[in-house]
Order: C-alpha cells, then sequence, then structure tokens
C-alpha cells in the first residue's frame, strides 16, 4: 500500500532511484558525500528534525527562514596553522554544507533548535489543520 506524502512537509519516497547516483556523482566531482544526514520524525503535534554535524561547533551552524523555506548552513574552517603540514592523507572535509527543507504546515515562529554531541535537533510544531468551511449560498 503506498502512502500518499504529496501534502506532509519534508516527505520523501523510501525509496528514491535517483539517490546512489547524485551520490555518486558528487563523490567523483567533489570527493565526498553531498552536505550532510538527516532524520526527520513525525510525532502528533511537531516535527522533529536532526541533522549529524559531528565536529562543528555551535557557533558554526546557522539556520535561516526565508518564506517557506529553511536553510541549515554548517561551516568549518581549516585550521591556519595547518596549511604547511607536510600530510601524507587529508580525507576530513572543509567548507560550507548546506540542506534546505520547505516548511510548508510549520509554525515557524514557535520552532525550536539544540545542538548535542554533534546532532543538530530541531522542534517543529506543525500548524493547526485548515477544515474547509462548508456552506450553502441562497439562489436568489
Amino acid at each position: 500500500m503506498m502512502m500518499n506524502t504529496s501534502l506532509r512537509p519534508f516527505s520523501m519516497s523510501t525509496y528514491d532511484p535517483f539517490r546512489l547516483f547524485d551520490e555518486k556523482a558528487h563523490r567523483m566531482m567533489y570527493g565526498s558525500a553531498p552536505a550532510f544526514r538527516t532524520d526527520i520524525l513525525e510525532e502528533n503535534d511537531r516535527y522533529v528534525l536532526q541533522a549529524d554535524l559531528p565536529g562543528f561547533r555551535k557557533e558554526d551552524i546557522r539556520i535561516d527562514l526565508e518564506e517557506d523555506t529553511m536553510t541549515i548552513t554548517a561551516e568549518r574552517r581549516s585550521e591556519q596553522s595547518e596549511e604547511n603540514a607536510n600530510y601524507i592523507r587529508r580525507e576530513r572535509s572543509y567548507g560550507s554544507f548546506t540542506r534546505r527543507f520547505g516548511t510548508e504546515g510549520i509554525d515557524t515562529e514557535r520552532m525550536e533548535a539544540s545542538f548535542t554531541d554533534g546532532v543538530l535537533t530541531l522542534s517543529m510544531p506543525k500548524l493547526p489543520e485548515q477544515v474547509p468551511v462548508s456552506r450553502r449560498i441562497e439562489i436568489r
């Protein structure tokens, strides 16, 4: 049975045939997996988004809201003293990592964020469901 997710924020199918291709192409072009991974949980009255951001400090993370889009950006800078170091191998990524999410159906004024042990957690209360008003129009 397929669930209709077209009206739910953050919805995605469990099977995405292009995800593996996108990740492989990103690795070939940039040498790493895209951005950072998130889990989004739906509870009765809210959504909870958890983003893995190990190695970042709270000060390195920004959450911006613009219209119906939330942007999470985390920036890791290379330490100046390491630039002349003689690395044999350097795999850790430096730079800016960004993810965007639609916020339709979310009360953005009441959103809360916390960052503990490399995990960013956003609590996003749902907006009250809009019940369509039904009425009859009298013909004159």
